[in-house]
């Protein structure tokens, strides 16, 4: 029988009433929700999306609906044989794994939100997603301009640049030039690129006194897309500044024995990448009541505990 996978949905995932209808049905993921306080558990719930989508407010209330639905899975019986999550979600993954208490980790995700912030605001710029076009194509564009890179490595076909402001229209003029297309995304900075290198030194000083817990669950790194050593700091410091290696890590799970994979968060976007990685293997969501009683069932049906 082929391993469990939780994957921890990222920034951009984010909507209004994210979570909403699990803190009210289910008692077990309240106090996750509550560690926000209410002016951030107002925002995840009801919105407005504007303000939701301030890295400052999404990243704190993302990180507590991921965990909230991996918790619920646990509650039923599901755990993971292995974790990963894509930029923010790889946070409540470690938080999962032990290698962060929950406090601590929420702690964590407020700095890192404030730090990616201030950098943003500093470095004013934007993310694209590239469709229709090989990585190598789009890393030969980024070469050619100045202040555009190639930051999340997502799937066959699918490649997101982040760029400066001034860089928007020429890199979208050449990306369909080559018969591609880019779509812009909706974050407030230019993450996992270079101008993001302020945050991960801010990040690598508030990390550097803490002690690591115990990592009772293999995760994978963005940096790597190998499984944690035994230097995570420097792992999560050099995450917000290095690209997100999410189709290597997908592939490196399924080498490694995975052959189901449950996206707990808001959204199907990684869902969406990982059959496009590779159709055969099994692809569930946990992000309301629905999507968790469905997943219980399909899981316990084919055995999986």
């Amino acid at each position: 029988m082929g391993k469990i996978a939780f994957v921890f949905a990222g920034q951009g995932a984010q909507y209004a009433g994210m979570g909403r209808d699990l803190y009210e049905k289910y008692s077990a993921v309240r106090p996750i929700f509550d560690m926000l306080g209410e002016r951030l558990k107002n925002l995840a719930f009801f919105g407005p999306a504007d303000e939701l989508s301030l890295t400052e407010n999404t990243q704190p209330c993302l990180f507590a609906a991921d965990l909230a639905c991996a918790a619920l899975l646990n509650e039923e019986g599901i755990y993971a044989d292995t974790l990963a999550g894509f930029s923010l979600g790889e946070i409540p993954a470690v938080c999962h794994a032990g290698i962060l208490e929950l406090r601590e980790a929420f702690g964590f995700v407020c700095f890192r939100a404030g730090a990616m912030q201030a950098a943003a605001a500093e470095n004013p710029g934007a993310m694209l997603a590239v469709l229709r076009l090989p990585v190598e194509k789009v890393e030969e564009i980024c070469a050619r301009i100045d202040g555009a890179y190639p930051v999340n490595y997502n799937c066959p076909g699918q490649t997101v640049v982040a760029c400066a402001v001034e860089c928007v229209t020429s890199l979208c003029a050449a990306v369909l030039n080559y018969g591609g297309r880019a779509i812009r995304l909706p974050v407030s900075g230019p993450f996992h690129s270079p101008f993001m290198s302020g945050a991960g030194e801010k990040i690598r000083g508030y990390l550097q006194d803490k002690k690591p817990g115990k990592m009772r669950i293999p995760v994978y790194s963005n940096v790597t897309a190998q499984v944690y050593d035994n230097n995570p700091w420097e792992l999560l410091a050099r995450q917000v500044s290095s690209p997100v290696l999410w189709q290597g890590i997908i592939e490196n799970m399924i080498a490694d024995g995975v052959d189901t994979f449950v996206e707990v968060g808001p959204g199907r976007v990684l869902s969406g990448l990982i059959s496009r990685i590779n159709p055969d293997v099994s692809v569930l969501n946990v992000c309301d009541t629905c999507s968790l009683e469905s997943t219980v069932v399909a899981l316990r049906s084919r055995g999986k505990r």
